[in-house]
């Protein structure tokens, strides 16, 4: 095994990372540091986050930085704020022993004032966010004319924040003859072509195969009704006593609605999503990273550049639409050699999802059980009474209480110690799951007939079944209208005037449906009573009325424009 002396790496840097604990590079690290350091070509890195990426590419820039220079040499592009100080903070770690040496990130959410005086007084590498560094550009208040190496990290997530325009005005600015690296986890049409526009006949450096799952990332799906969901987050999340994870949601509602649920049912949780301020998604990302924190829940945008360590779980409240983004989701665990475990919640019309992910991660997912209650406090209590026989005891302190103690609690027997000692903290679990109904899960084998139900009867007519205890709705909004699943989500959800959980969602041509709980659907048909956006009519009704497929009332349709963002609302 091949050190960071023997790749080529100056000295003084890897004094600094022997002393970060960092003995041999990893495979990453392995293959791209003597490409870079060589500077002959281009370089495209296809790995997973967690693989060491950051000192891939940081270890080979630091060492090339010409520090009688006082300009800006190297640029690293991250896709998010929490991303550019994560890399930027692990420049600076491993530069402990270069003297001099100038890094700076540059972000949106901060004093642009203090940016630009430290521009003024002079930096070697910038570690930037597209957005800041376009304003900085076009103050003029720093050049890239002596930029020799451009680094794009996560070049796959900048380009579905829509980065790509951004990226293309900054490399307007940075000479033709500079080196570029390009790390991606994978690769996109989008990629491909940024590499032909920008790059020069570029090596592909890859760390598994293209689009694959991290190696160390068990991947697994529980299948349950649509209206279980949330019962079964519950037992799966105490099902893992020790579990330090990110649950996935679709929408920014459903992210508050899900990490309000756990709170009232006494987790340790908060919610990470684009309606909280900078200072509101650093105050919760701050709390998980210290551990005060069990489990973060947050949509796919809030947690883009998420970079923590140790995280055991990734547990998806529904599979993603674009199935790239599992990818993203599941690499936030399984890093630095540890297991990871990726597990999806899905209902029955969800299954088909599941192929797809497995084929693009070349990865087989396992179907689980809803774990039963009695398993659930069963694995609790020995968990409970493995963390009583490693707890450190502090001898100085509590000596002088235990005669108290004893006193205390001499006419108890040992057995009625424990029994009390475990009942204090499992009460509230043990009641729970023994009032509790088990979850009732749909066979495999009708989930694997759903999908193709559904496919067949497209372009049948004859009703299509809400799952058990919902209703199907009807509305005359469909794909020719700009809709999908998430903007008829947030349609419904700004109309109707309660919170109301949406399961199913069929989008066809000209009309769609959705399921909503069978309590709510009176609630949800009158909120749309009479109601037109701008000379249109919408027909809101129960599916089983006549609307089952084809439906053409309604009218016209309208564009995706107005879809998003009516103009004009009023009722009759």
């Amino acid at each position: 095994m091949r050190t960071f002396e023997e790749l080529g790496i100056a000295p003084e840097i890897c004094r600094a990372i022997k002393e970060m604990g960092f003995e041999h590079p990893m495979p990453v690290q392995e293959e791209v540091i003597p490409e870079m350091l060589a500077n002959t070509r281009d370089i495209i890195a296809l790995a997973q986050t967690g693989t060491g990426k950051t000192a891939a590419f940081g270890l080979p820039v630091i060492h090339k930085t010409n520090l009688n220079l006082l300009q800006p040499q190297t640029v690293i592009l991250a896709p998010t704020r929490e991303l550019c100080l994560q890399i930027a903070g692990d420049l600076m770690d491993y530069t402990e022993y270069v003297r001099d040496i100038k890094i700076l990130p540059v972000y949106g959410g901060s004093s642009i004032d203090s940016q630009i005086k430290a521009l003024r007084r002079g930096v070697h590498i910038i570690v930037a966010t597209p957005g800041r560094l376009i304003d900085l550009l076009k103050r003029k208040t720093v050049s890239l004319d002596n930029v020799q190496n451009v680094v794009l990290d996560e070049a796959d997530e900048m380009l579905q924040m829509g980065f790509s325009e951004s990226i293309d005005e900054i490399l307007s600015y940075v000479p033709d003859d500079r080196t570029m690296l390009l790390f991606s986890a994978t690769m996109p049409k989008g990629i491909e072509k940024i590499t032909k526009k920008y790059m020069n006949n570029p090596m592909e450096i890859t760390i598994g195969r293209k689009n694959e799952g991290t190696q160390n990332v068990n991947h697994s799906y529980y299948l349950v009704h649509a209206k279980d969901k949330y019962l079964a987050l519950k037992r799966i999340v105490d099902y893992y006593p020790n579990i330090y994870g990110i649950v996935f949601c679709r929408t920014k509602r459903e992210t508050q609605e899900i990490a309000d649920s756990l709170i009232k049912d006494g987790y340790d949780v908060d919610s990470l999503h684009g309606d909280l301020s900078q200072a509101q998604r650093d105050y919760v990302m701050n709390k998980f990273r210290l551990r005060n924190l069990q489990i973060l829940v947050a949509t796919d945008v809030a947690a883009r550049g998420l970079d923590v360590d140790d995280i055991t779980h990734v547990i998806n409240y529904g599979l993603p639409d674009d199935y790239e983004v599992y990818t993203h989701r599941s690499g936030r665990t399984g890093r630095a050699g540890k297991t990871g475990s990726s597990i999806s919640i899905i209902h029955v019309r969800e299954k088909s999802k599941v192929a797809q992910i497995e084929k693009l991660i070349n990865r087989q997912f396992e179907i689980k059980q809803i774990p039963k209650g009695d398993v659930i406090c069963e694995k609790q209590l020995f968990n409970f009474v493995d963390r009583i026989e490693k707890v450190k005891v502090n001898e100085e302190e509590i000596i002088r209480l235990l005669p108290s103690i004893y006193k205390r609690l001499d006419w108890l027997e040992k057995e009625d110690i424990i029994k009390r000692i475990v009942s204090l903290e499992f009460n509230r679990l043990i009641e729970y799951y023994q009032d509790a109904e088990e979850i009732e899960q749909p066979s495999a084998r009708k989930a694997d007939r759903a999908p193709q139900r559904q496919e067949r009867r497209r372009g049948e007519s004859g009703p299509r079944t809400a799952e058990k205890g919902y209703s199907r709705i009807f509305i005359n909004l469909g794909r020719m209208d700009g809709a999908n699943p998430a903007n008829l989500m947030g349609f419904i959800n700004d109309h109707v005037p309660m919170k109301v959980r949406i399961g199913r969602i069929d989008i066809m041509k000209s009309f769609s449906f959705f399921e909503v709980p069978e309590s709510n659907a009176k609630n949800v048909l009158k909120a749309f009573q009479g109601l037109f956006i701008e000379d249109r009519k919408l027909v809101v009704e129960l599916a089983d009325e006549g609307n089952t497929g084809g439906g053409k009332k309604g009218g016209r349709s309208y564009s995706h424009d107005k879809f998003s963002n009516p103009k004009k609302r009023r009722r009759n």
